[in-house]
C-alpha cells in the first residue's frame, strides 16, 4: 500500500522519503516535549514541535539525497571500470598483465 504525504508525495516509492518522516516525527516529538517540560507552555511548545520536525525532517532528508548521490557515482563508476576490464582484457591494454620486453618496444 502507497501513503501519500500531502496528498502529491509517495513515500513509499520516493527514496529518502519514509526515513525523512519517521526521523522528522521522532524530532518533533523530541523538541515539543523537552520544550513542554522545561517551559510548561503549551502553545509555544507546539511551535517548537512543528520547527523541530521540519527541520529534522529537511536535515535527514538532504543528508540521506546526498549519500544516495554518492552511491549512484560510485555504483556508475564500478560498472564502467567493469565495463572496461572486460573490454580490455588480455590485450596489451590490460594493466593487470605483465608485458614482456618485446610488447614495451612495439607500442
Amino acid at each position: 500500500q502507497s501513503f501519500k504525504l500531502l496528498g502529491f508525495l509517495d513515500v513509499q516509492s520516493v527514496p529518502c522519503a519514509r526515513e525523512s518522516v519517521l526521523y522528522g516525527s521522532l524530532g518533533s516529538l523530541v523538541v515539543g516535549l523537552g520544550h513542554f517540560l522545561a517551559t510548561s507552555r503549551v502553545r509555544r511548545s507546539c511551535d517548537f514541535a512543528v520547527g523541530g520536525f521540519i527541520c529534522t525532517m529537511l536535515g535527514y532528508w538532504f543528508y540521506c539525497r546526498y549519500n544516495l548521490a554518492q552511491q549512484r557515482i560510485r555504483q556508475r563508476m564500478l560498472k564502467e571500470g567493469m565495463k572496461n576490464k572486460m573490454l580490455f582484457e588480455g590485450s596489451y591494454l590490460d594493466p593487470e598483465r605483465k608485458q614482456t620486453g618485446n610488447e614495451r618496444n612495439d607500442s
